[in-house]
């Protein structure tokens, strides 16, 4: 072979070795698991495409325990935002495997002795012949079969994380309950007593529980947002989108991102240091750190009920709690210490019989726990007035939709005490209250000529 010819042939490997060394290291790097292809302890998936996630093994700080996660494959701080085994850790990070059955299509965990610590396995009809998992550009770890059918995937199984496209909620149709449970400690995924659910009775919304306790509740969604979560006006302008979905089949929450550039994450945890419970962050550059953009609870207000039934939290009050108009609390004793959770009772009684009750107005209000309110899409909210006057169990009714959709107003009618209300600064929407004529400050015709008058506050979506 002549010489220069050699040099040519050295020169284009050299530049071959070159190209492959540059190429993305996601494009590089394995994003499936096949049967009898395991991912092992030292290995690594990371979604092809854009390479934003990865999924492997993995010891949080100050814990020998290895896991399973996904975490953002670009940032410098490994952020983990799903976990396989939270509860069922393997001992020590040798010989561990993620594997996929060449049948059934089961996803296990296991140790270096081959015990299964970990398995998920999709319904029996769910899946056709051979499956593979894989991570995918979004977060979700998929398991599909040889039609490329979805058998199983883990965003129908959320941990503490809320990704864009995830969803949080309950898909009755698919017999699913997607929730948030907070780690137990930084050092330990295991599921702690916090938790964030839909409650699907009444008007859905969300609450997080400690345990028994309900800590905060977002208010129903009004077409818009969750009203108890007002302070996200900026949201649209940062290209994000929220869904809620209500149909029969599922009620659901869920948010995404329309510029790619903007990495956010909604998380629950069990301490709320730095701020809240839920808390959504978004990734800064500049900073190469997480910024706090939202959490809940935020105020003494977003406590569950602080005031009790009939009572109204303002954070901007001394002291925050009042009774509702036509309300006096109900042991003044301890009200005067500033505990309102025993609440407010009415001055007058109601007279439904003779049909002189009427309503006030609440405006800027978060509305009251909806778990026992009934919602009717097809009602005007003068329709709802008139129902709740024929009913003498109704104390109170508001629009269930602030979006003015065609055949979606509909509104939300309340019976009993009226539970954790509190009002806000320049949002909130009007919630309408039963009341005797005696207290009733003008009459009710005026007043009803007022409140047609008024229009509910508008704002932007979910936190």
């Amino acid at each position: 072979m002549a010489p220069n010819h050699r040099l040519r042939l050295r020169l284009r490997l050299a530049v071959g070795l070159l190209h492959l060394l540059l190429l993305p290291a996601a494009s590089r790097a394995r994003d499936t698991i096949a049967p009898g292809q395991p991912l092992r302890g030292n290995d690594t998936l990371v979604s092809s495409g854009t390479g934003s996630f990865a999924l492997g093994f993995f010891s949080p700080p100050g814990s020998n325990n290895t896991y399973v996660g996904v975490w953002y494959a670009k940032l410098p701080v490994r952020t983990v935002v799903w976990v396989a085994n939270r509860a069922d850790p393997v001992r020590g990070a040798a010989g561990a495997t993620l594997s996929v059955s060449s049948t059934g299509c089961a996803l296990a965990v296991a140790d270096a002795n081959g015990t299964v610590v970990w398995s998920a396995s999709p319904p029996a009809d769910a899946a056709e012949g051979t499956c593979e998992a894989r991570i995918q550009d979004d977060g979700n770890l998929v398991v599909s079969d040889q039609r490329g059918r979805v058998a199983w995937q883990g965003f129908d199984h959320p941990t503490d994380t809320l990704l864009p496209g995830m969803r949080l909620g309950v898909d009755f149709a698919a017999g699913k309950n997607m929730t948030l449970t907070a780690w137990a400690s930084p050092s330990d995924p295991s599921p702690s007593p916090v938790v964030a659910a839909m409650d699907t009775s009444g008007d859905p919304e969300v609450f997080i529980w400690n345990g028994p306790t309900k800590v905060w509740r977002s208010g129903p969604w009004d077409g818009v947002q969750f009203t108890g979560v007002p302070d996200t006006v900026t949201y649209k302008s940062l290209g994000f989108s929220f869904r809620f979905v209500n149909d029969g089949r599922e009620a659901t929450y869920s948010f995404h991102v329309r510029d790619a550039s903007i990495v956010s994450r909604l998380a629950l945890n069990s301490t709320g240091a730095g701020g809240g419970l839920l808390q959504r962050w978004t990734w800064l550059d500049a900073a190469r750190a997480w910024n706090l953009y939202w959490y809940a609870p935020k105020d003494q207000c977003d406590a569950v009920s602080p005031c009790g039934p009939n009572g109204v939290c303002d954070p901007n009050a001394v002291p925050p709690c009042s009774c509702l108009r036509g309300f006096v609390p109900r042991s003044p004793a301890t009200w005067a210490l500033r505990d309102g959770r025993d609440g407010c009772v009415r001055t007058t009684p109601l007279d439904c019989a003779n049909r002189t009750d009427g309503f006030a107005v609440l405006p800027q209000a978060k509305v009251p726990d909806t778990t026992q309110a009934v919602v009717d899409f097809n009602a005007s909210l003068e329709q709802c007035r008139q129902r709740c006057l024929r009913n003498c169990s109704c104390t109170a009714y508001a629009s269930a939709n602030l979006t003015g959709e065609p055949g979606r107003r509909g509104c939300v009618t309340w019976t009993g005490g009226l539970g954790d209300l509190r009002v806000y600064p320049g949002f909130g929407q009007d919630l309408y209250f039963r009341l005797a004529a005696a207290d009733l400050a003008v009459p009710e015709e005026l007043i009803l000529h007022g409140l047609r008058r008024c229009q509910p506050h508008r704002r932007a979506s979910l936190g």
